[in-house]
């Protein structure tokens, strides 16, 4: 190893560290909430309208209705987060139910987490907020947002 690769490797490991920790709460957070809105605007997009009404049994949602339920999660958890009221009124299950249209909706949806994140900070995640009539924190409203996208992320795929 000659000695300016050594030098190299040396800066590197110690400044490895150091980038890792300004990695933020909120900016895993987001990061996380990321994963899923890309996984899922893709499943939206790739999807031809025969599997937007595809429904794997009675008893559940089709791939229409998931995706407008998650639209509509994104303004319930992030208006929660955000401690303010949903900007959206509107129930995309119940109005929304082609292929564009809910993408559409999808896309306002997550454009407004991104909001919410763009105005949320380490030091606010801590903050009390009621999430469907529970006592929650911001950080935990934004995880649960997540995690409710990964699990219907999943019924996507399956």
């Amino acid at each position: 190893m000659t000695k300016k690769t050594m030098l190299a490797a040396v800066a590197l490991t110690l400044v490895a560290p150091a980038a890792a920790s300004a990695q933020t709460v909120t900016s895993t957070l987001q990061g996380l909430f990321d994963i899923t809105k890309s996984n899922i605007a893709a499943t939206a997009e790739m999807l031809d309208d025969e599997m937007y009404a595809f429904r794997p049994t009675d008893e559940v949602r089709s791939t229409a209705e998931l995706l407008a339920h998650i639209a509509n999660a994104q303004y319930a958890f992030c208006s929660a987060a955000a401690g303010e009221s949903s900007p959206s009124s509107e129930n995309f299950e119940e109005t929304r139910t082609t292929k564009a249209a809910i993408i559409e909706a999808l896309e306002s949806a997550f454009a407004y987490c991104d909001g919410v994140f763009s105005r949320t900070n380490d030091a606010g995640l801590s903050r009390a907020v009621s999430l469907f009539g529970a006592p929650n924190t911001v950080g935990g409203v934004l995880a649960f947002n997540a995690a409710h996208n990964y699990e219907h992320y999943g019924n996507l795929v399956t």
